[in-house]
């Protein structure tokens, strides 16, 4: 009588989210799931079995004033009318044709007149209000002005200052450096563990900040009148800093691609095994 022959040993595996380890005590020879025990997850449990990576990124960013204004002053005082309003236009007109002749656009430049009577004379005062883009320039034509002309004109220190435009980039930067930073941090957390990262599910500026120069503000109330051009401007410059959280996806990785110096992560993965009797 001959022996018969035991049929090989059988393994199944088989991948289930965590929210439906219920299965693993219904599972019999085959890998069958007992009738009637086969249920769907509800919402609840599948918000339950996705992975999630949460993280948070900061930013801070800054940018110096993109605009510059300075205001000429010319004025005179004469007996009569006449010789006041020439002694103004003549020195206004040459102003002007400086400006445009060092490239000030038309639109940059604002002339206003004020003409009065003074007890028995005549004054006429002129403003030259001149919006610059370009500091370096604006430096060299303040230089000409005081060169070329005499003490009753007055040339008014710079005035810097951001555009709308400019501060609503800085903020929206501010945001996506945030996002970007916490992006990476979220990868380089997913490849260290071995894990892919998957889409984001969640995300939210959670804080904003804005602050304007790094001199003091007592000390700048009172050197105001004494700073350089490259103080004024460091005074002007805007920071912007954002915080944000992000929450994302975390991709479930195949058991048979986990590597092999790492049998941790096969211990804590959601996998089933069932194993046939042998006869």
């Amino acid at each position: 009588m001959s022996l018969q022959k035991t049929p090989p040993t059988r393994v199944f595996v088989e991948l289930v989210p965590w929210a439906d380890r219920s299965r693993e005590n219904n599972l019999v020879s085959g890998g069958e799931t007992l009738p009637g025990l086969r249920h769907h997850l509800s919402s609840t449990q599948a918000q339950t079995a996705t992975r999630e990576v949460h993280v948070s990124g900061t930013s801070e960013v800054s940018a110096g004033p993109d605009r510059a204004q300075v205001v000429v002053r010319v004025s005179s005082t004469k007996e009569a009318a006449a010789e006041a309003k020439k002694s103004v236009c003549r020195r206004l007109d040459y102003i002007t044709q400086s400006l445009q002749q060092q490239g000030v656009q038309a639109e940059n430049i604002t002339v206003t007149k004020d003409f009065r009577r003074v007890e028995n004379a005549y004054h006429m005062e002129a403003e030259v209000c001149i919006t610059f883009t370009e500091f370096g320039k604006m430096q060299n034509i303040c230089n000409f002005l005081v060169e070329k002309l005499d003490s009753s004109v007055v040339i008014s220190p710079p005035q810097f200052y951001h555009t709308p435009g400019s501060v609503e980039n800085l903020r929206r930067q501010a945001c996506l450096v945030a996002v970007e930073n916490a992006w990476r941090k979220a990868q380089e957390v997913c490849n260290l563990v071995g894990q892919t990262l998957g889409k984001p599910l969640l995300i939210k500026e959670e804080e904003t900040k804005e602050w304007e120069g790094q001199i003091d503000d007592h000390q700048s109330s009172r050197l105001s009148s004494s700073l350089t051009v490259q103080q004024k401007i460091k005074s002007a410059t805007i920071h912007a800093a954002s915080k944000v959280f992000i929450t994302f996806e975390q991709l479930l990785e195949s058991f048979f691609n986990i590597p092999t110096n790492n049998y941790s992560q096969i211990a804590m993965s959601p996998v089933n095994y069932h194993e046939s009797h042998i006869k």
